[in-house]
């Protein structure tokens, strides 16, 4: 048995970046960028009005000629003297000699002339050229989330494709003779299967959406059977029960048996204490406890920086906040504990339902507090470090 911050550093150590892939930029939403960007071009490319108003050649003066008007799209060459004014829209191209846009609410217009009732400052409500971003600067340093701003920030600037790590394909292989499907009837003595569920829902926040849910009985043949489908097929598995010690856990048996390397078995934690890690290849493999709170704690540690390791972020584990502690707490087990708990700007309360069965109070929680496994006493008003799960 191994202690957290072990196997941690274990689960790093070997899971390595997907492979790259060239994708179109409309298609690229959740990916993670496997390539410094550089803009083609200034943005804008040109200098642009920020308002509808008239652009002049500031001075004293306040009133001016209208000789002509610059529409968006337009490519206005009319140069202006001193006391000439163009009637422009947002967006649209400042003539090379005009210095000012004067916004319209403060211009008094006919035809022919404006009079200006509110001189802006010089260069006000102008554009400049290369403002956002100029030709061969930075656009995103690799490693970046491509979020939909983000696409459009690259549609305007012309880049069309990108290179951006592959996300793995992700398996879930449920064990248990007592699990039944969601929606049937419940028999004596069975329980409905949640936890790919919980677990598919969990993947969705990091990016996964197509995930493929397999159930095997507690039998040894079978799940050795299912594991060699799967293995060959997947970039990560995860598994849902069968990995503790009891006579029917037969998934740590049919993992070896299929050439699996065991890189840990069981860490020093409550809740998830019996996870397998290992891998084949370059898969990666993620035995988690059957029992929902230790299967969604042990995903949240371990599962979920693997998978954005694999896919290229360079940020991977939950953030971390100190808070102080509303109450009490002993820790006797000399385990590394993760409670389940709610927090504020200022405080924390660890909440009542910690069993790893239960999955009522993580529900609510919004963080997993940490207890390392050589803290006895933590006093009312200590600061303790915590992790938000929501």
């Amino acid at each position: 048995m191994i202690n957290v911050s072990e196997a941690l550093a274990i689960v790093a150590e070997n899971s390595s970046n997907m492979p790259v892939q060239k994708i179109p930029v409309h298609k690229a939403l959740g990916y993670v960028l496997a390539e410094t960007l550089y803009s083609p071009i200034d943005m804008p490319p040109f200098r642009q009005s920020a308002m509808d108003g008239y652009a002049f050649i500031h001075s004293e003066k306040h009133q001016y000629d209208i000789v002509g008007i610059s529409q968006a799209g337009d490519h206005s060459k009319i140069k202006l003297n001193e006391n000439e004014a163009i009637r422009i829209f947002t967006g649209a191209f400042v003539p090379n000699n005009a210095d000012t846009v004067v916004m319209q609410e403060h211009v008094m217009a006919n035809e022919n002339s404006i009079l200006i009732t509110n001189m802006p400052a010089q260069f006000s409500n102008v554009r400049a050229k290369g403002e956002q971003i100029r030709k061969e600067e930075v656009v995103f340093d690799a490693n970046t989330l491509i979020t939909p701003a983000a696409i459009g920030f690259l549609a305007c600037l012309g880049i069309t494709e990108v290179e951006v790590y592959k996300k793995p394909k992700v398996a879930i292989l449920v064990t248990g003779n007592e699990l039944v499907k969601l929606g049937g009837k419940l028999p004596k003595g069975k329980i409905y299967e949640s936890n790919s569920l919980m677990l598919q829902a969990a993947l969705e926040t990091i990016g996964i959406k197509k995930t493929k849910v397999y159930h095997v009985k507690d039998n040894l043949k079978a799940t050795k059977k299912a594991l060699k489908k799967i293995l060959s097929k997947y970039d990560v598995v995860l598994i849902s029960g069968g990995i503790s010690v009891g006579d029917y856990d037969f998934v740590k048996e049919a993992l070896l048996a299929n050439g699996v390397e065991e890189l840990f078995y069981k860490i020093n934690q409550k809740p998830g204490k019996p996870m397998f890690f290992g891998s084949k290849n370059d898969t990666l493999v993620f035995a988690l406890p059957g029992n929902p709170a230790s299967s969604l704690t042990n995903f949240y540690i371990y599962v979920f920086p693997a998978i954005k390791n694999r896919m290229g972020f360079s940020d991977i584990h939950l953030p971390k906040l100190v808070r102080k502690l509303n109450s009490d707490y002993i820790n006797t087990t000399g385990k590394t504990l993760f409670l389940k708990a709610l927090y504020d700007e200022t405080n924390v309360t660890i909440l009542e339902g910690q069993a790893s069965s239960m999955l009522n109070t993580f529900a609510i929680a919004n963080s997993l507090l940490i207890v390392p496994n050589d803290t006895e006493n933590l006093k009312k008003g200590e600061l303790v470090t915590l992790m938000p799960i929501h």
